[in-house]
């Protein structure tokens, strides 16, 4: 360790007192994702020019690499003080407090002000409307998804993420068109067939269902889930032969996770005198 100590800052013995060295010397240290190094090297830095911007910024993203995520946003603060028109530090330190520290609000108004710099930014419209839908404001998520879709028409995430929000409302038809324009840009993705599985089999729509979970485990063959709901249809149609069969993938999958939500389940009850489940129980 003394030895790797030596190699690092012998550039610096020369010049002590170069903050350029010490910036220049954290760049590489951090690339090299030797952190605790690079920290020191930034701060070395910051000691000699206490104002300046990408030292500060730099340092937040080391933290953050580090876990040490207020620190972080102290220093992504730094820098935006510093230069208030700088994008990167008002975006990295929004993406610290939504998606490290949870604390939306902050969250949200650190991406506005990103938004002042460049209006048309997607992601930071984006992840406002992901601060609005993890704090469970449904109806400002799904507004600012709206705006980040007007710079971004064909964005899966958006499109995804509001049929989330549409779901938690009870919108259930609104969010199936809209896993369905989440599907038009990634047909194969097994999150939205299975959202709509999800809600064909709340409406009771159950051949539809079964049809978006197959869809689903063409993506994920091995999603035990997929595999019970599916089931879980073809009982409700009264297909006893298919729902064994989904049943036993299901369970074979997650054997004692599986087992206890089917014995949970009453459209189950009449499948247990099934010779192939039976076993199971056994």
């Amino acid at each position: 360790m003394i030895e790797v100590k030596a190699t690092i800052y012998r550039p610096l013995e020369c010049r002590p007192d170069s903050y350029q060295s010490w910036y220049q010397q954290g760049n590489r240290l951090r690339v090299d994702e030797l952190y605790q190094e690079a920290l020191r090297c930034y701060e070395k830095a910051l000691e000699y020019y206490p104002n300046d911007y990408w030292a500060w910024y730099k340092k937040g993203m080391t933290l953050e690499e580090l876990g040490r995520y207020e620190e972080a946003v102290v220093s992504y603060e730094n820098a935006a003080n510093i230069e208030p028109k700088n994008y990167w530090s008002w975006y990295d330190k929004g993406c610290v407090h939504l998606e490290e520290l949870k604390e939306y609000e902050n969250a949200i108004n650190c991406f506005k002000k990103a938004l002042l710099i460049y209006s048309n930014d997607y992601w930071a419209q984006y992840r406002i409307g992901e601060a609005y839908r993890l704090w469970e404001k449904y109806s400002e998520a799904i507004a600012a998804y709206d705006q980040g879709l007007a710079i971004r028409p064909n964005d899966y995430w958006s499109w995804y993420r509001r049929g989330d929000c549409l779901r938690h409302q009870g919108e259930l038809e609104e969010a199936l068109s809209n896993y369905e324009k989440a599907l038009l840009i990634k047909p194969r993705d097994y999150w939205a067939w299975y959202q709509q599985g999800q809600i064909l089999q709340e409406l009771n729509r159950f051949e539809e269902g079964i049809n978006c979970y197959q869809k689903a485990l063409e993506a994920e063959p091995n999603d035990q889930y997929a595999w019970y709901y599916q089931g879980h249809c073809h009982a409700a149609l009264n297909n006893r032969d298919e729902a064994v069969n989904c049943l036993l993938e299901a369970i074979d999958i997650a054997p004692n996770t599986m087992l206890e939500l089917a014995e949970n389940n009453d459209i189950f009850n009449s499948y247990w005198q099934d010779e192939k489940l039976s076993k199971l129980l056994d």
